[in-house]
């Protein structure tokens, strides 16, 4: 029964978020509050004040900006490609039971795959590493496009699982070279606030498209555009020189 599996994924999240939350809550110690953490009004005028701070130090920084905006770009349609497979798939006319299990596939070889490409990082270098996962991921959009049979479907699963975990993985990597090591932890909040913010204007231009040449099927080749746009500008980075970066 898919509504038995779903209901039993969903219990297995939540006790992988149980076992795992442990280690934090039993051994990692809780700082102290201050006078201005406990006024909420103070806590979002400090943090707006950091925020403008990083901004104005990072316009400075072209290659840090660059990539961003680059990885903005390419992450959404990453994203997008996670959040929308189901939708995708059901618009073909697939069962859920092939939904969940090709889901299913990619959640079981996307962890060794992500070690597997962070080897190959290593080999290639990070950025060179995060060019393949583009072009693989260019790959899968034109054979989505053109999918017909649910096996397709099964193969286009390990070919997303093979190059997401990577292309995560490297981004952060080359994106720490960028940075000044005395502003890592202001320069990855903000990375991370940025990742938040992908995944928006891929569904919206798929759903777009979807409704103007009415077939789900080709709605897909729009987030090509987030692939080549991000994948140029991130070809435009130059990795600063340790001076540089300091």
């Amino acid at each position: 029964d898919p509504i038995i599996s779903i209901r039993c994924s969903n219990y297995s999240v939540a006790l992988w978020w149980a076992v795992f939350s442990l280690p934090l809550m039993l051994y990692v110690p809780e700082p102290a509050a201050t006078a201005q953490q406990d006024c909420l009004w103070a806590g979002i005028k400090s943090s707006l004040s950091e925020l403008r701070h990083t901004l104005i130090h990072m316009r400075q920084m072209r290659p840090v900006w660059l990539f961003l905006l680059a990885y903005w770009l390419y992450i959404d349609g990453v994203n997008t490609v996670i959040r929308m497979a189901v939708d995708y798939g059901a618009a073909l006319g697939f069962s859920n039971n092939d939904l969940i299990a090709a889901l299913l596939l990619t959640q079981f070889i996307g962890f060794p795959a992500t070690i597997a490409f962070g080897w190959l990082g290593q080999r290639l270098g990070a950025k060179n590493g995060i060019f393949v996962a583009i072009a693989v991921y260019l790959i899968i959009i034109l054979w989505a496009s053109q999918m017909q049979q649910v096996y397709e479907f099964y193969a286009l699963a390990v070919a997303i699982a093979l190059v997401q975990g990577g292309i995560q993985a490297l981004s952060r990597s080359y994106y720490s070279r960028l940075i000044p090591l005395q502003r890592t932890a202001e320069f990855y909040g903000f990375y991370n606030m940025l990742g938040k913010f992908a995944a928006v204007l891929g569904p919206v231009m798929m759903g777009a498209a979807a409704f103007m040449l009415g077939d789900s099927r080709y709605s897909i080749l729009v987030l090509a555009v987030f692939f080549v746009l991000g994948g140029w500008l991130l070809s435009k980075v130059n990795e600063p020189t340790q001076k540089n970066k300091h």
